[in-house]
């Protein structure tokens, strides 16, 4: 009788948080590309995440697990401004300023990500383009700042630089997956972090944010770019130079024909 009151009273004490952690299957991500350089004839690149998940005794669970993997950045505050016409001119009208903008986002999901997560789950981790908390400033209605956000969301949307893929992760045998997103040429300069996260019944298991990307400008984009913020003077007094002796060097040509 004391052996099974003591059997009984194990199994009811509280498992210690290691343990649960040892349970829980781990993921082991990684991306195609490191660095991304911008050159001059930068039109784009493809980068491909993959990864395995390693689960607990090499058993994968029953059921179905799911994939979304999100790459971001930089993110830098950003003013929105409303373009009104009036009297046949285009002007400048309402603006909300938001303090935390991505410069580029990306997610892509084994299956969309309403049918993976609920929209609480979604909200907390910023799984898609609805969910993106761009922390606006000031005290502004929900009406407005859901506006001025979808409107920022459609402009970059159409340049490319966000997107939402559903079913653009594939997974093989329940340990392998893999996903490519498309870069623009217009994506902005910085360090960028691609998160994966694996989801099973509803809930995030496992979410890894410890791969990261850079993108930089190399060789002429590089200095030129640096020149014009860091030396706008020089940088500006050059412009200008050079375009008084294009203008000279073509009246010249133009005189000798």
């Amino acid at each position: 009788m004391i052996v099974r009151l003591l059997i009984l009273l194990v199994l009811l004490l509280p498992i210690p948080a290691a343990v649960q952690a040892q349970v829980e299957p781990k993921l082991v991500p990684d991306v195609s590309q490191r660095n991304i350089n911008i050159q001059s004839r930068f039109t784009g690149a493809e980068l491909l995440l993959f990864g395995a998940i390693i689960y607990p005794r090499g058993v994968a669970p029953e059921g179905k697990v799911d994939v979304a993997v999100v790459l971001r950045g930089p993110t830098e505050p950003i003013i929105v401004r409303e373009k009104q016409r009036v009297a046949g001119i285009w002007v400048n009208a309402e603006s909300i300023d938001f303090r935390s903008a991505p410069g580029y986002y990306a997610i892509a999901s084994s299956r969309p990500i309403e049918q993976i997560v609920d929209a609480r789950t979604a909200a907390i981790y910023e799984l898609g383009l609805g969910k993106l908390q761009l922390s606006p400033t000031g005290e502004i209605r929900s009406e407005e700042v859901r506006r001025f956000t979808n409107g920022l969301v459609d402009l970059n949307q159409r340049g490319g630089l966000y997107a939402e893929k559903s079913g653009a992760v594939d997974i093989t045998d329940q340990v392998l997956y893999r996903a490519r997103l498309a870069i623009p040429s217009s994506v902005p300069e910085g360090r960028y972090t691609a998160e994966t996260l694996l989801i099973r019944n509803g809930r995030v298991i496992v979410a890894d944010d410890s791969v990261t990307v850079t993108i930089s400008k190399t060789g002429f984009e590089r200095f030129v770019t640096i020149m014009a913020q860091d030396y706008g003077l020089i940088y500006g007094a050059f412009a200008v130079l050079i375009s008084l002796f294009l203008g000279w060097f073509a009246g010249f040509v133009f005189r000798r024909l």
